[in-house]
C-alpha cells in the first residue's frame, strides 16, 4: 500500500498483516463470546461455555485459511449473500452502468445502517466485477480491540471523532482527507456518508462540513470544488430500505433526545444496532448509483445540495413511507412498488410494539423520504 506509511493508526490492513490480525481476533475472549450468542444462541443460552468453545474452533479454522484480505472479503461476501437471501425480499439495483471498471469512485450515500449500507454497496459492485471500497467508520464504533481489527480487516478506515481540542481535531480531518486522496490516486473506491452518524430522522442531507473535509487534501491544487469534481468521481448513492429493523430504536432515541435533551447511549447499544440491521426483517431494498457530481459549485453547501438532489431523485417511494406519511397527515406520493402482505404484517408489528409517545418519530423515519422528494420537487418546478 504505497505512501500508507503515515495512516499506520487509521488505514486498513494490508496483506502481510492478515495472519497476526487473525491469530489475535481467535484469542480474544469478547470476540469468541458475541460470535457464540450470534452464531450459536440456542446452545450459548443453555450452554455457554460449549457455544464459547464452538466459536473458538471457528476462528482458528478461519484463521487458518485465511492469508489476505481479498480472502477475507470472499468470505465475508459469502456471509452477506446469505443475509441477503434470508431478510431481503429483493435487492434492486440501479444506476451501475455508469461505473467504469477500474475506475475509483468516492461514493457518498444515505446512511440508514452502521453494516448493512457499505455491505450492499459492495456486495452489488464486487459482483458486477469492481473491487471492493474502502469504509470511512466512526472511532466511537471501535470501543472493542475486536471490533476495530474486524473492521480494519473489511477495508475500513478510522474516522476519529473522539479527538478533542481545535488543533487536534484539524489535524484529524486533514489526516483522513489526505487518506482518502491518497486511496484514490492508489485507484481504491472509498465510501464514506453523507454527514456523521446515521439519518435516525429519516432526512438524508448532505453535511457541508463533509465536503470541507474531503476538499483539504486538495486545497493548495483546485480553483473551487467543481474543480475538485473533474479530478475525483465523487458519486452519490441512495439506499432505500422498506423496513428499517432499527427504526424503533431509533424513535425511541429522538423521542428521550427531545424529552430531556440530551440522549445518553447504554454501552453496547451499537454492537446490538449492529446485529439488529443485519439480521432484521428490511423487506425490499433499492440500491441507486447517481451521476458523478458536476460543477460548477461556488460552495461546499452548492456541492452538498448537488449530491442531496441526486440521491433523493434514486430513492424509492415504497408502500410503507406512503403509509407513514398518511399517518402524519402529511401530502403523499403514489408508492412505487406494489403492497406486500409479509412487509405489511412486519410493518404493523414494529407499530404495534412502539410506545404510543414513540410512535410519531417512529412514523416521520419513513415519511420523511417523501418530504425530501416533495421537497426537491418543488425547488425544480
Amino acid at each position: 500500500m504505497p505512501g500508507m506509511e503515515n495512516f499506520d493508526a487509521i488505514r486498513p490492513y494490508r496483506d502481510d498483516e492478515v495472519p497476526a490480525v487473525l491469530a489475535r481476533l481467535a484469542r480474544d475472549r469478547d470476540l469468541r463470546r458475541a460470535m457464540a450468542q450470534f452464531l450459536f444462541p440456542r446452545t450459548t443460552r443453555t450452554l455457554p461455555a460449549f457455544g464459547r468453545l464452538a466459536a473458538s474452533g471457528l476462528l482458528r479454522r478461519q484463521a487458518s485459511r485465511l492469508q489476505t484480505v481479498a480472502q477475507v472479503q470472499t468470505l465475508l461476501s459469502g456471509y452477506m449473500e446469505t443475509l441477503i437471501e434470508q431478510t431481503i425480499l429483493e435487492l434492486q439495483v440501479s444506476g451501475l452502468e455508469r461505473l467504469v471498471l477500474g475506475e475509483p469512485y468516492l461514493f457518498i450515500s444515505t446512511h440508514r445502517d452502521i453494516i448493512m449500507d457499505t455491505g450492499l454497496i459492495n456486495f452489488a459492485i464486487h459482483r458486477a466485477g469492481h473491487d471492493t471500497s474502502r469504509i470511512a467508520i466512526g472511532d466511537n464504533l471501535l470501543d472493542r480491540a475486536y471490533a476495530a481489527d474486524l473492521m480494519r480487516l473489511n477495508k475500513s478506515f478510522v474516522i476519529e471523532r473522539s479527538v478533542t481540542g481545535a488543533k487536534a481535531v484539524y489535524q484529524s480531518l486533514q489526516r483522513t482527507s489526505a487518506f482518502i486522496r491518497a486511496s484514490l490516486e492508489a485507484s481504491e473506491s472509498v465510501w464514506i456518508a453523507q454527514r456523521e452518524g446515521r439519518s435516525k430522522d429519516g432526512l438524508d442531507r448532505t453535511d457541508p462540513a463533509v465536503i470541507k473535509m474531503l476538499a483539504l487534501a486538495w486545497r493548495d491544487e483546485v480553483a473551487d470544488l467543481g474543480d475538485l469534481c473533474t479530478r475525483i468521481k465523487v458519486t452519490p448513492v441512495a439506499i432505500t430500505y422498506e423496513l428499517d429493523p432499527g427504526a424503533a430504536r431509533k424513535a425511541r432515541e429522538l423521542c428521550i433526545r427531545e424529552a430531556e435533551g440530551k440522549y445518553d447511549k447504554p454501552e453496547g447499544e451499537d454492537l446490538i444496532s449492529i446485529v439488529e440491521g443485519m439480521l432484521g426483517f428490511k423487506g425490499r431494498v433499492h440500491l441507486h448509483f447517481g451521476a458523478p457530481a458536476a460543477g460548477p459549485f461556488d460552495s461546499a453547501e452548492g456541492l452538498a445540495e448537488a449530491i442531496d438532489q441526486e440521491i433523493v431523485a434514486g430513492l424509492k417511494v415504497f408502500p410503507t413511507h406512503v403509509a407513514a406519511a398518511q399517518r402524519l397527515g402529511l401530502p403523499e406520493l403514489p408508492a412505487s412498488a406494489p403492497e406486500n402482505a409479509e412487509v405489511d404484517d412486519a410493518f404493523a408489528q414494529q407499530i404495534a410494539a412502539c410506545p404510543d409517545a414513540q410512535r410519531p418519530y417512529l412514523f416521520q423515519q419513513y415519511a420523511n423520504l417523501i418530504r425530501n422528494k416533495q421537497r426537491f420537487r418543488e425547488a425544480l418546478e
